[in-house]
């Protein structure tokens, strides 16, 4: 069985700046700025091609970056579960 598929807002919605290896997030439906470590935002850009689960995401994320290792999926699930309670994913 997959996992909980989850949803991004589209690019528009969020301001991203770079800080010193940190972003800085502005979600501007809410009003709320953020700050996140990698690999929150490659998490949110690899949700922008659409709904995944986080086997999905790090498949994604696999074909951008060299991530190797099979916690991979159990890491992007704990940080897609932190996107969720910030409010910048949702479950679909």
């Amino acid at each position: 069985m997959a996992g909980a598929r989850y949803v991004a807002d589209p690019e528009e919605c969020v301001r991203t700046v770079a800080l010193d290896g940190l972003s800085l997030l502005f979600h501007r439906p809410s009003g709320m700025t953020h700050i996140v470590a990698p690999p929150a935002p490659q998490i949110l850009e690899a949700l922008r091609l659409g709904p995944a689960d986080a086997g999905e995401v790090v498949a994604r994320m696999r074909a951008w970056y060299d991530l190797e290792g099979d916690e991979a999926a159990d890491a992007v699930e704990a940080r897609l579960e932190e996107l969720e309670a910030a409010g910048l994913v949702r479950r679909t």
